[in-house]
């Protein structure tokens, strides 16, 4: 059962559906896209089962027993990754997020969070790391949440930790990024245009530091060759010899670096 398709461009649509399966009924979004080659299933750390198809002239009804067929033969492993992540959901509400008490990782360690008050007169909230923890030096002028006051310390320290690495490989690498920005995709670690543009989230501040170099180093390698073929991750590697353990990395966390804030 489907409900009606909403537009994502001019021709991909996406609907809500529900699967039968063995194991019970089983909620995910189809997607109809001219651009795909064939079905490829995914488990969105947000938006859970994501399931795409080739649009054809077949229409909808088609499509979505397609994708009924293709989740029913792989029903053992998407369960498998929705009981993973029902349980990292867990995980992070059981460290309580970025507030007084709660947790949070930072360049791959989990730390505690104490809030005290900031010096008499300051304007606005601050954050500090000591030793094994973060603290928060709240003013009682600033009217923003603690999560607010600690997303805007770590983007600062995102932006300072991927400036640090790229100045150790864009000379190395051969390439000069026209500008490089940080912000918050959903579906992505960064991207790199043609035109010399890169863009990172902030949240690789969140993962370890090789994790944050791995993503530089592949956005960088992409100013100098677009694709994935054998050249792009033999450069990748001359800078990251390693970095396939930190791919990994942060796709089995990617729920709880979009989630760890709570």
């Amino acid at each position: 059962m489907t409900l009606p398709p909403r537009p994502l461009g001019k021709q991909t649509t996406e609907a809500a559906a529900v699967a039968a399966l063995s194991g019970g009924p089983l909620p995910y979004t189809l997607r109809h896209s001219p651009r795909a080659r064939g079905l490829r299933v995914v488990i969105h750390p947000e938006r859970g089962v994501l399931v795409t198809v080739p649009a054809t002239r077949s229409g909808r009804t088609d499509g979505e027993r397609r994708a009924v067929e293709f989740l029913a033969q792989r029903e053992p492993w998407v369960r498998r990754h929705l009981a993973r992540q029902a349980d990292v959901r867990a995980e992070l509400e059981a460290r309580g997020g970025a507030r007084d008490g709660g947790s949070i990782r930072l360049e791959g360690q989990v730390l505690p969070i104490r809030v005290v008050p900031a010096v008499i007169g300051a304007r606005r909230s601050t954050v500090a790391r000591f030793d094994d923890e973060l603290v928060i030096h709240r003013a009682e002028r600033d009217r923003r949440p603690d999560g607010a006051v600690i997303e805007a310390w770590l983007i600062d320290l995102a932006r300072s930790r991927i400036d640090e690495a790229m100045a150790r490989h864009a000379t190395a690498l051969g390439v000069s990024p026209r500008s490089v920005t940080v912000r918050d995709p959903r579906s992505r670690w960064g991207s790199a245009s043609q035109q010399g543009r890169v863009s990172l989230s902030w949240r690789l501040v969140l993962a370890p530091p090789e994790a944050l170099e791995t993503v530089v180093v592949h956005e960088l390698a992409h100013l100098r060759i677009f694709g994935h073929g054998p050249r792009f991750w033999s450069l990748v590697a001359s800078r990251r010899p390693d970095h396939q353990v930190w791919r990994r990395w942060l796709h089995d966390h990617a729920t709880e670096l979009h989630g760890a804030l709570g």
